[in-house]
Parts: C-alpha cells; structure tokens; sequence
C-alpha cells in the first residue's frame, strides 16, 4: 500500500489505516481476542502501517489487544491511541462502563501515558490524541503537557480529536499538532466549512473516523437492520429506520458509480475521501477479514475528475437525514 505523511509532521503512514475501535467497544458485543489480533495482523500483512487505539475502548482492553497484535511488528507500524476521560474502575463490568467525565489535567495526561505505554507495549506513543476538547483546562496547558512526553521521549507526536478551528490554532502555537482525528465522509461533510482549510494553512493531517458512516455507506444497513444492545447506533438519530429509509439514496449513488468501476459503495466512500487532500488518511474499522480486504482494495481505487464532480452534483440533491449525535454528545464536539 503506498504511504502518505500527515501535514507537515513527518509522521508517514499508510493510505488507509485501522480504526480498532469496534473490536471491543461501540458496535455491539466484543470481539474474540484471538480473533481481533488476528485481524489487525492481516491488516498488516495487507499493507496498513497505521492503527487507532484509545484508553476509553473497553475501557483499556482495545490497548492491550492492539499492543499484543504489534507486537512483532513494532517498528514498522504507527499506534495512535487517546486520552481525556476518567474512569471508575469498580464500574468496568461491561463495555464502556466506568466512563466518567472528561479529564485532560496535566498530571492525568501524563498518568493515562504511562498507563498506555504499559498496555501497548511500547517505548513511545507515536500519535497521542486529546479524545474530547476539556473546556475546564487551557488548551495551551495539554498541549503543554504533551510538549514534556515528546521532550522525554514517551510520545512522539500530538494530535486532536473533535476540535474546532479556534482550539487546533491556540493548541497548535504551544506544540505543532500533528493530525486531527473527525468524523468524514459523504454523509458527513461539516468539516469542509472550516476544518479543511484551518488543517490546510497549518500543516496538520486529517484521520477521518467513520470514513464509512458507520457503517451505512457500505450499503450493508437498512431500515429494518437490527443492532445489538450496546451498539452506539441505537441512540444515534441518523440511525433511526426512518433516517435510515430516508438515507438510502446516499448509499444508492454510491452503488450505481461503484458498479462503474467494478468496486463496491464501500470502496467509492473511501476512494472519495482519499481523492480530497493527499494529507488524509482515513481509518475504517471492521471485525470482518472481507470487509477488511475490501476496504484496504478502496487504496488502488483513483476516482476520475468526471466521477467526483459527478458524485459532487449527485450529493447536492441529496439532504440527509438526521442528526449525527444525540444532543448530549454533540455537545462534545467542535469546542
């Protein structure tokens, strides 16, 4: 798989990366470990040189499994993983429980760095993410106290996640960052506004999650799909069988142009994503080896200048329907 860099930090991964998030949190029940490290070494052995991690997925145990995976591997892959959130450890009976506020204090960044260095096995942290801007800590001191972690060593890059333009600009002028993690896709194209041109001016790379939609963009979903119990997408209003009935024509486009190219929605999602800025990489999860290997196929796949204004023209018909996140968690976003 080739390789692009993120912004101006030097920081060179592969095209597409993973997200490892759903293997043991947010998409229904977790994955078999043995089966989630075996998929995350094929990823590997398909090219993807680039993995995304948290502390809050499981909590912890999405850590230990990506550390574990890379282990063989570790000096040729880039592990990203986050901090920012308290936990209770006497509530970690099920997945995402214990997850309590945010928490991005100096001396808890650099508590929840050690503790990640332990779980993934490393000597350093390659990208370490603020997961969710902490209205109740400077900027200026978080990105202050990831500057110490690259000065000994422990971290080797700085990256956000959800931030909006103001936040990246302060955050930035303490300690470059070197990406911004947010959700994008053809669903989702907010970003665009203000994101994309403030990355741009700055040098920062861009790692879509949710490059797929969650899922719908695979053209897998629709109104009468039924999710698991603790699968994130219960609660989300885009993903109401009424949103979702409304939303096929996103995923009918897709199916008519990847039938063009012999490819699938899937892979047209994410070939539009890459064909936006040579600085964006995004980092489709799945538990599924074909799902897997059809998305790292999506890296081969260069859209035309006449299929993206046609996809252009296509979209802009197109209102989709439905809030992106309950109220609740949208609050969280674009501080």
């Amino acid at each position: 798989m080739q390789k692009r860099t993120l912004g101006d930090s030097g920081l060179e991964v592969s095209t597409l990366g993973l997200g490892c998030m759903g293997l043991s949190f947010g998409f229904g029940p977790a994955t078999d470990k043995q089966e989630a490290i075996a998929l995350i070494r094929a990823a590997f052995e398909r090219g993807v040189t680039f993995f995304d991690t948290a502390e809050v997925y499981g909590p912890f145990t999405n850590e230990e499994i990506v550390g574990e995976a890379l282990a063989p591997f570790r000096d040729q892959v880039v592990i990203a993983t986050k901090f920012g959130f308290d936990f209770d450890p006497s509530a970690n009976l099920r997945p995402g429980a214990g997850v309590g506020a945010l928490n991005s204090r100096p001396e808890h960044i650099k508590q929840v760095a050690e503790a990640s260095l332990k779980r993934l096995k490393v000597d350093a942290i390659d990208l370490f993410y603020q997961h969710r801007v902490d209205e109740s800590v400077p900027i200026e001191d978080v990105a202050g106290a990831v500057k110490e972690l690259i000065r000994e060593g422990k971290v080797k890059h700085f990256g956000l996640s959800e931030a909006g333009a103001a936040t990246i600009r302060r955050a930035h002028a303490v300690q470059p960052v070197a990406a911004l993690q947010s959700e994008y896709s053809l669903w989702w194209r907010e970003p665009e506004q203000e994101i994309l041109p403030t990355l741009e001016e700055l040098g920062i790379g861009f790692v879509p999650f949710s490059p797929l939609g969650k899922g719908f963009l695979t053209g897998a979903i629709d109104e009468n799909t039924t999710f698991a119990s603790s699968d994130f997408r219960n609660v989300g209003p885009r993903f109401t069988p009424e949103a979702r009935k409304a939303n096929q024509a996103v995923v009918d486009l897709l199916r008519d142009i990847a039938t063009q190219h012999q490819a699938t929605p899937a892979q047209i999602a994410l070939a539009w994503l890459l064909a936006q800025k040579p600085w964006i990489v995004p980092i489709p999860g799945t538990t599924k080896l074909h799902r897997l290997e059809e998305n790292v196929g999506a890296a081969k796949l260069e859209l035309s200048a006449a299929d993206l204004a046609t996809i252009e023209t296509a979209v802009a018909k197109l209102s989709v329907q439905g809030a992106r996140y309950p109220e609740q968690l949208q609050k969280l976003v674009g501080r």
